[in-house]
């Protein structure tokens, strides 16, 4: 029996997003690419989650752009470093790879939570692709900055790992995180690998946020209700001076599947003003 995928069938895989050749030093990067429009979005997921936090956005934003969502190293379907080591440039050069097999010149790039960290790295090491930048209740500034104390890698890991990173993942809730979303984030981060959680968190605090750096290129804040992570505002706008900062009401951390028509709306209000 010949198994060999014909060309008209593979091609419309492709087209689908079915089949992803995108990879980083050697690792196998899981995308998916949807709507034709001219121009390309990418939503860059955070800590230990996967492309399926998108969702909602998908189906909205794919009607006017080319939307792109990847799986990070280590994350979802994507491969995780051979080395075993994680940092913010490994998922920078992860999305790089992606842009790259799409062939898309100029992209706006989204990231929530720990992606935000990613996107911002993004920026500065292929600001000849990056035509803007939205945080999603992300982090702009790591260490020095306000927010709280921040998570202990070592607990995240362990025999008591999994309850640790349980308890962080509900304190993400809102009440307007339903239960089929709590079910959901929760089944997609607590299977992320240990190392995956462990790696991941260790590579976003050691990360290099921006310091007396100027980053003019036109940003949009999409932030939770009273959010700690939007709190050093100061910092950002210096930071970040084409900010555009909001927090949608009664939202948790996972902001765009709890309002996703507010969240959406806003996005697209954003991308209508940027220069791709």
């Amino acid at each position: 029996m010949n198994r060999r995928i014909p060309f008209a069938a593979l091609l419309v895989m492709l087209i689908a997003g079915l089949v992803s050749g995108a990879t980083v030093d050697g690792i196998q990067i899981h995308s998916s690419s949807h709507g034709t429009g001219p121009m390309t979005v990418i939503l860059v997921h955070g800590w230990t989650c996967d492309e399926t936090t998108w969702d909602a956005q998908v189906t909205a934003l794919s009607k006017q752009y080319r939307v792109l969502t990847l799986d990070l190293p280590g994350h979802g379907k994507s491969g995780p470093p051979k080395d075993g080591m994680f940092s913010m440039e490994l998922f920078a050069k992860a999305v790089e790879a992606v842009r790259s097999e799409a062939k898309a010149e100029k992209i706006v790039l989204v990231g929530h939570s720990m992606g935000t960290p990613v996107v911002v790295q993004y920026a500065r090491m292929f600001p000849q692709h990056t035509a803007g930048l939205v945080f999603v209740d992300g982090l702009v500034r790591i260490g020095g900055g306000r927010g709280g104390p921040a998570p202990d890698p070592q607990q995240a890991g362990g025999p008591g790992g999994r309850n640790y990173r349980e308890n962080m993942i509900r304190g993400m809730f809102s009440a307007s995180t339903t239960p089929a979303m709590q079910s959901h984030i929760l089944n997609m981060m607590l299977s992320a690998p240990e190392t995956t959680a462990v790696g991941a968190m260790k590579a976003t605090f050691a990360f290099a946020s921006p310091k007396d750096e100027v980053i003019k290129l036109p940003v949009l804040g999409l932030y939770a209700d009273h959010s700690i992570l939007g709190a050093d505002r100061e910092f950002m706008k210096a930071t970040y001076p084409n900010l555009q900062y909001v927090e949608i009401p009664g939202t948790g951390h996972f902001l765009m599947m709890e309002k996703a028509d507010e969240f959406n709306r806003r996005l697209l209000d954003f991308l209508k003003t940027v220069s791709f």
